[in-house]
Order: structure tokens, then sequence, then C-alpha cells
């Protein structure tokens, strides 16, 4: 698998299995499937509540755990110090894991100094290999990256061919950190599976939506991490590194971009208050 060197020097695969909204008693399952067909990197976190089936598939998967790479995430309920330090040693037995290669942030509310306090001390004690944030737009990205000591490896955020965050992207690059998208298929708004661009480009390439949008991310130096409960799916979503986008299928693609989220913005009162009520 190819990987990114992050900024601490870690590496990363650039395609991993998430397991968002997949149900507890059937993450097990799916991460078993997911390792079968070859992925290492999981994506999990606190608030999905299937930390726990992550850690049992990876467990019990006859591999090193040095042989995977393991993302979660800590959520708003667990902000500030105090909080997120006793939440990444919860996490550490769901996952039944000694260390978590990345832990992030997951929405940028709360007291998300206390918790990247935290996490940097979770990092300097060998509990965690890379810190990072999620959802971060540019201006608490470059809050939270100016008064760190402990740079973010990662920024996850929403990233898909009509919102392919170019300028969150600019300031990611400037200070060195890795963008990782969740929802590359934008959870299929849009008409995304039917799309005529990816069809029509996929189709010179013998693949699917789906693997022109993974592809096109992949070129873009997105790192990904699609979602499936369906087996065939994941190796539909794996089969993405024997074909290569040219320069004009790039640009067409990249024309589809909005601009704007499709699900929500932090800078909405209304999107702050349903977030405030899931504490």
């Amino acid at each position: 698998m190819k990987c990114v060197t992050l900024n601490n020097g870690v590496k990363m695969p650039v395609l991993g299995y998430g397991v968002y909204q997949t149900p507890p008693d059937e993450t097990e399952r799916c991460v078993r499937d997911a390792i079968e067909v070859g992925y290492r990197s999981i994506d999990t976190a606190q608030a999905y509540g299937n930390e726990e089936g992550v850690g049992k598939a990876v467990a019990n998967s006859g591999l090193s755990r040095e042989e995977f790479f393991i993302t979660t995430k800590v959520w708003i309920s667990n902000a500030g110090y105090e909080r997120a330090k006793v939440s990444i040693d919860e996490s550490l037995k769901k996952l039944r894991s000694d260390y978590i290669d990345l832990l992030l942030i997951h929405q940028p509310f709360g007291d998300y100094y206390g918790t990247y306090r935290a996490m940097e001390e979770a990092y300097r004690c060998g509990k965690v290999r890379a810190i990072g944030v999620s959802n971060f737009y540019p201006d608490r990205f470059l809050d939270i990256h100016h008064f760190s000591e402990i740079k973010p490896a990662v920024n996850q955020v929403e990233t898909h061919v009509f919102q392919q965050q170019k300028t969150a992207r600019t300031y990611m690059k400037k200070y060195g950190t890795q963008i990782m998208s969740w929802g590359p298929f934008a959870e299929g708004k849009n008409d995304f599976f039917s799309n005529p661009v990816l069809k029509k480009i996929g189709a010179k390439y013998g693949k699917t939506t789906a693997q022109t949008a993974l592809r096109f991310l992949l070129q873009s130096d997105v790192v990904i991490i699609p979602k499936s409960t369906h087996r065939e799916r994941m190796e539909e979503n794996f089969d993405i590194f024997d074909f290569t986008l040219s320069p004009e299928d790039m640009g067409a693609i990249e024309a589809l971009d909005g601009g704007k989220s499709l699900f929500f913005s932090h800078y909405d009162p209304e999107t702050v208050e349903w977030f405030m009520s899931r504490i």
C-alpha cells in the first residue's frame, strides 16, 4: 500500500477503511472483511460507538498490530484536558492496543485547546504516534496550528468531487498538514453515482464512478477512507491503483467543485446548536 509521510515522519496509508455509521454489532465483521480484502488503515471514533468492534477485528486478524494504522477521534463530550485524557485511555482499552496511530479532535467545539494538550501529552508518552484535527475550517486550523506545540499532522474534512477544499488545502499544504477526506462519495448526494462526467471518464478506464472519484482524490494528494458494509464494494474501492487519470480528466473533475459543504457549516448557528445538543 502506498503511504504518505506525515510531518513527524510517521507513514500513513493513502487508502483506508472507515466505519462511520457502521452498527457496533456489525463492525467486527465489516473490519474483518476489509482486512481480508487488504485494508490496513482503519478509521473510527469515540462518537461512532464501534471502537470495540475495530479492536476485536484487529486483535483476531492473525496479523501483528504493527501492520495496522488505526485512527480514532476525541468527541466533544470529552473535550478539555482531564476528560480527553481519560477518554484516550478508554479508547486504547476498546481498541485493545497500547497505542493509537492517529488521534484527532473530532469537532472544533468545547475546550479543544485542553483536548489538544491531552493529546500532546499522550503523544509524548508514546500512547499516540500522530495527532491532528477533524472538521477544522481554515480559521480554526490556523488557530490551533499557531498555538500548539506539536503541529497537527492531519486535518480530516469533508472532501469529495463537489467539495474539493481548495482554500483549506492551500493552508494545510503551507503548514505541512495532510488533508484526509471524510465522505469521499458525498454520501450519494448530487446524484453522485450517476454523475455524467465521472461515468464518462470512468468508462475510458473500465472503472466505476466510485473508483474514478477515489482515484481523483488520490491524485490530488488526499488520504481517503471510503466506507461500505458490503465486501464487494470494499473490493471495488480498493481496486484503484492500476490506472491513472489524465491531466484532461483531472481538469474535468476539478470543474465539478462547488466550493461548499453538502452537509453542514460550522459557521451556521443552527448547526452549532445541533452539535451542542449532542453533548
